[in-house]
């Protein structure tokens, strides 16, 4: 008889499943209901193609402000050399202390580039540009200071400006110059577009979570005599609400495609229009589109949309039906 028990007791533990054969079923499970999840969408083609036509539209708009700012910044790097610092120095600076004060400055690690520009070429390219070139030659002396042109390696108007009280400082420096009024006023609209994204962005996915949330809500009440059978059977909620949870999903990926597509549809419909505009004003601008990185938080934040929104409905409808 003991030998009996002990041969059932065997038969039992060799029958349970190890971990990886639970690990296997539970991905089968979710591989399942996932599909499943895409065949009611499927079924039910009209209320899908409005959620997602809904949720698209509203990455669309945040989506082609990030570009436009993107491209914007693209343009705005060009003007590097806005932020150089004219360094007028003293007429009494030696071409020994003007080399070393150079090498001291290439030195720095804040300073990126350093060009001298000498008096007496200044002046001959003065006399030729401005016309007076007959008068200027009646000069005992010439009036001009050597300059030094230097580039800061951060192009940021407050570095740039905090180096130039840095180097007025200097020994054979008579004035420090930079002109970055008009770059402040650029950096501020830059700032106020990115804030203006962010707000649109906010304002437009919230109303896309809210349109997913009431989605997924109709399908629960559509499916609320089902959900009653599976909770007499002995269903758990979490595997009654999975199914919801994979199509709020698929909503985002789906969602988050479309957008991808309108966005760079608009942007081979715009190519020809900037190209024209490139060619008349001689620049080698590009039209920047999604990088891989991009497409990815696209993406990403599609169906992190999909899934929260249909994670609140399930979570307080699914537990309010009861057999």
């Amino acid at each position: 008889m003991s030998m009996l028990f002990a041969g059932r007791a065997v038969g039992a533990t060799a029958s349970q499943p190890n971990v990886l054969q639970k690990l296997l079923r539970a991905v089968l499970t979710h591989v399942r209901q996932a599909i499943t999840s895409l065949g009611e969408l499927w079924r039910s083609p009209l209320w899908a193609l409005i959620t997602v036509a809904v949720l698209g539209i509203s990455m669309t708009l945040p989506t082609t402000l990030h570009l436009l700012v993107k491209n914007v910044q693209q343009v705005s790097r060009s003007y590097d050399e806005s932020f150089e610092i004219s360094l007028f120095l003293k007429n009494d600076a030696s071409a020994t202390d003007i080399a070393t004060l150079v090498t001291l400055l290439q030195g720095d690690a804040e300073v990126a580039k350093v060009r001298l520009i000498d008096k007496a070429a200044a002046m001959a390219e003065f006399k030729q540009q401005s016309g007076f070139g007959e008068a200027l030659a009646f000069l005992d002396q010439n009036p001009l200071p050597d300059v030094l042109l230097v580039t800061p390696k951060k192009n940021q108007p407050a570095a740039a400006e905090a180096l130039m009280h840095k180097l007025e400082k200097e020994r054979f420096v008579e004035l420090a110059k930079l002109d970055i009024s008009w770059l402040e006023r650029l950096a501020a609209l830059m700032n106020l577009m990115q804030q203006a994204v962010y707000t649109i962005a906010v304002l437009l996915l919230s109303a896309a979570l809210l349109v997913i949330g009431n989605t997924i809500r109709l399908s629960i009440m559509d499916k609320k005599a089902e959900i009653e059978v599976m909770k007499l059977v002995g269903a758990t909620d979490a595997f009654i609400q999975r199914p919801f949870l994979y199509t709020g999903i698929w909503l985002g990926v789906f969602g988050g495609f479309l957008a991808f597509l309108v966005v760079e549809l608009m942007l081979w419909w715009l190519q020809g229009a900037i190209a024209t505009v490139t060619q008349l004003y001689q620049s080698d601008f590009v039209l920047n589109s999604l990088s891989l990185r991009e497409f990815g938080y696209l993406m990403l934040i599609a169906v992190t949309l999909g899934l929260v929104g249909s994670y609140i409905a399930v979570r307080s409808h699914i537990k309010a039906i009861e057999p």
